[in-house]
């Protein structure tokens, strides 16, 4: 299934195109190979080969089980693991729709989640069944090894467009919106991915990332591309980035391939580990600089290959150390099969060296088939064909340069993370009356989140009443994107509509000292 065959990169775009038949469906992409070739490695401490017929046949018995009817959302709240690929796979095969669900997301987050997409049934385990105790209407399966084999199960006819997958997406304004994708979309991720990892592929390559499989960086940017090209992937669930436990990871289980968000980078680099063996870094969500570049150059011995793009349109852009120089400032060219063009406000692509918005023109296969139940939303996306990123960039010579963002996104360890979720959590606290959440610059995580929070009458601000705060929104919305820093206002800087202004909290943040934080 391979979509790349070559370094040369002007030829692969001049000869590529989306080999989309009218019969197809991410599951059977994923199982077509040799029965007994390895397809997942578990592991807590020792590696467990999964062999692709172990994986045909876990998927089949969880198939049967799901008894799921077509277009049905189910969702999986599950980490990395051999058994949450045979969730999304038997979801697949049943012509059903998958929705990944994270574990560090509170109550809040995830009812969310469940009921914007009509969620009845959820594959998840022990740990997750725990986390489900407050949605008594759900149908709960936690998938077991020694569950009956009911045979093969048939899939279901599916096409490129059929739907297959939401995942949720911040935005900067009202709820997070699910970024509903079709069949096609494995088949979009792979010249990405084959890019990335200087083709990926190649004899004796295994791939891992610490990045969560309920996230698009986990699921479609490793897990899925990796066994549909017949890579080994590694499952190995990490409750903390522990950059000496990375290095013996690597080591066990003979890993040749990584994607390694930027946070994981700059603490690798923090806690000067070098890695021997590897083949392939990748590295996405944010940009590196040169520094963090150079430094990848001595402690893995190869070039950190850069990559771009969005939940509602995945690795667009990519540097290939194989394929083409790298350019300081320049986060690499377009994937092939992708055209990116820095447009204009009516849609027009910008000359070259003018600043622009970075957009992809529609008919690529890893483009959403839109928000789920939100054609406004959708149709806001688009400018005329061309689906427009929210950043801001330029292009100089097929190079393309990162500006920055339009919107209120904040990005935090990887995460892309809205403020008004946030926002709408912490106005439920009985304390606050107006509330206004930032990114502010950090080191490590790029961004932390920060609130500023103006109380009601009768509360009084101090750090007891900062801690009651992170608390209720780590523990009713996520883990992940709590706010790190609280400071409290008299008011809040509001347009005339009354909608926080929240470039001017990020410029009174940068006057700002830091405050003291623990890492998650």
């Amino acid at each position: 299934m391979r979509t790349l065959t070559s370094v040369d990169y002007n030829a692969l775009c001049c000869d590529f195109h989306w080999d989309l038949p009218d019969r197809l469906n991410m599951a059977d992409q994923c199982l077509a190979h040799d029965a007994a070739a390895v397809a997942v490695i578990d592991y807590d401490g020792n590696p467990q080969p999964v062999s692709f017929g172990q994986l045909d046949d876990m998927t089949d018995r969880l198939a049967h089980k799901l008894g799921v009817l077509r277009g049905e959302r189910v969702g999986v709240l599950r980490t990395q693991s051999s058994w949450t690929a045979a969730a999304h796979l038997a979801i697949w095969k049943s012509a059903a729709i998958s929705v990944p669900l994270f574990k560090l997301f509170g109550p809040d987050a995830l009812a969310l989640r469940l009921e914007d997409a009509g969620i009845r049934t959820v594959v998840t385990d022990a740990e997750g069944r725990q986390m489900l105790d407050g949605f008594p209407h759900l149908r709960i399966i936690v998938p077991e090894d020694g569950q009956p084999d009911a045979g093969p199960f048939a899939t279901r006819p599916t096409g490129p467009d059929d739907p297959a997958v939401i995942i949720y997406t911040s935005g900067t304004t009202g709820a997070p919106k699910g970024a509903l994708h079709g069949h096609r979309m494995l088949t979009g991720h792979l010249p990405g991915v084959e890019m990335s990892h200087d083709l990926l592929g190649q004899p004796d390559d295994v791939i891992w990332t610490p990045a969560d499989w309920a996230w698009i960086g986990g699921l479609f940017d490793v897990a899925m591309p990796a066994l549909a090209l017949g890579v080994p992937v590694v499952a190995a669930r990490m409750s903390k980035f522990d950059p000496v436990a990375v290095a013996r990871l690597i080591a066990n289980c003979k890993i040749r391939n990584v994607f390694f968000p930027p946070t994981a980078l700059k603490m690798l680099k923090a806690a000067n580990v070098r890695i021997n063996g590897l083949r392939s870094v990748a590295s996405g969500g944010e940009t590196l600089g040169a520094p963090m570049l150079d430094w990848g150059q001595q402690a893995f011995g190869l070039q950190i290959n850069e990559f771009y793009g969005q939940t509602e349109c995945n690795i667009v852009a990519s540097a290939a150390g194989q394929m083409f120089a790298m350019r300081p400032g320049a986060i690499g060219k377009a994937v092939p099969g992708f055209q990116v063009a820095v447009i204009d406000d009516d849609g027009q692509p910008r000359p070259d060296d003018t600043q622009g918005d970075i957009a992809i023109r529609r008919g690529a296969a890893s483009m959403m088939l839109g928000y789920w139940q939100r054609p406004d939303a959708t149709a806001d996306k688009f400018r005329g064909d061309w689906m427009v990123t929210g950043d801001k960039g330029m292009i100089h010579n097929g190079y393309i340069h990162f500006v920055g963002r339009n919107d209120d996104v904040i990005t935090s360890a990887g995460y892309r993370i809205g403020p008004s979720e946030i926002e709408d959590c912490l106005l439920r606290h009985p304390a606050v009356a107006q509330v206004g959440v930032i990114g502010k610059p950090d080191p490590l995580r790029t961004q932390i989140v920060k609130a500023y929070v103006v109380l009601r009458p009768g509360f009084t601000a101090c750090d007891d009443m900062a801690d009651q705060l992170r608390d209720h929104a780590r523990s009713q919305s996520a883990a992940h994107s709590y706010p790190r820093e609280i400071a409290f206002l008299d008011s809040l800087p509001m347009t005339v509509t009354g909608k926080v202004m929240r470039r001017e909290l990020r410029a009174l943040a940068e006057t700002e000292r830091p405050q003291s934080e623990s890492l998650l």
